[in-house]
């Protein structure tokens, strides 16, 4: 009986996953049995996330505003904070707006955007083959893929003609290597994704150091930064534009989440 292995959500989960039910038909049949290949499945998954695998990882595919994007260990596993960077930038993106976002990973957010703002022409970069690999079948699923143009890119494209976005949008590494080895997060997940060198502002510091270069008049920088971190973001971005608006704003926990350039 599958009431054996439900005592907590991940596994609930994980048996959802297994028999092709969702987690409430699971919590309403306690009693069900599994086939033993979903047996055989179910246990090797079990083990694998009680080695530390993430579930995710595991399911193949993760929630990220509402719509389910398929993940690998080549990529971030989309995080509800960072959907914050998705509200923000609608509040500042026009239909005719250009948009370039750094470090797309699995595509979540300017995938997210296609489908929220169809006229906006989007731009997305990662140093990563594989990550662009997945954040192009992530686009085809959710029937975006002629909209988002995606390059392989340490930040920002050399290849693309020189031109401006309205919004650069980035969520980078950004957790201090230090802090970083502490973590569970640590060995699980990219580190290329998660690692901000010392201070946590490595890739942010050359990011805005880039940015003046493509930013429109008038444009754009939305950028998520390690909660830690928030009065030395925004003291380098003063630096960076000293003319702009610059602002560190709270996600729902009321944590440093979003360094916001307005110019």
């Amino acid at each position: 009986m599958i009431s054996q292995w439900s005592q907590t959500l991940e596994m609930q989960v994980l048996l959802a996953h297994i028999t092709g039910r969702n987690r409430a038909w699971v919590l309403a049949h306690p009693e069900a049995s599994l086939t033993p290949e979903q047996e055989t499945a179910f246990l090797t998954a079990k083990n694998q996330f009680e080695t530390g695998i993430p579930l995710p990882y595991l399911l193949g595919h993760w929630e990220f505003y509402g719509l389910d994007f398929w993940v690998t260990p080549d990529v971030l596993i989309p995080r509800p904070e960072t959907e914050l960077l998705i509200d923000l930038a609608r509040t500042h993106l026009r239909p005719d707006s250009r948009l370039i976002e750094i470090g797309t990973g699995s595509g979540c957010l300017p995938i997210t955007l296609a489908t929220l703002l169809p006229k906006v022409e989007i731009v997305a970069t990662d140093i990563s083959a594989a990550a662009l690999a997945l954040a192009r079948l992530n686009a085809e699923k959710h029937q975006v893929k002629d909209r988002i143009t995606f390059l392989e890119a340490d930040l920002f494209p050399t290849d693309l003609p020189l031109s401006t976005f309205d919004l650069i949008l980035s969520n980078p590494p950004y957790i201090p290597t230090a802090t970083l080895h502490g973590l569970t997060v640590f060995g699980r997940e990219p580190g290329l994704a998660l690692d901000g060198g010392p201070d946590g502002l490595t890739t942010i510091r050359r990011l805005l150091g880039q940015s003046q270069r493509w930013l429109a008049a008038g444009g754009v920088i939305l950028v998520e930064v390690e909660s830690g971190l928030g009065a030395a973001a925004h003291s380098m971005a003063k630096v960076q534009f000293p003319a702009a608006q610059v602002q560190i704003l709270p996600d729902l926990a009321g944590l440093d989440r979003v360094l916001a350039i307005v110019t």
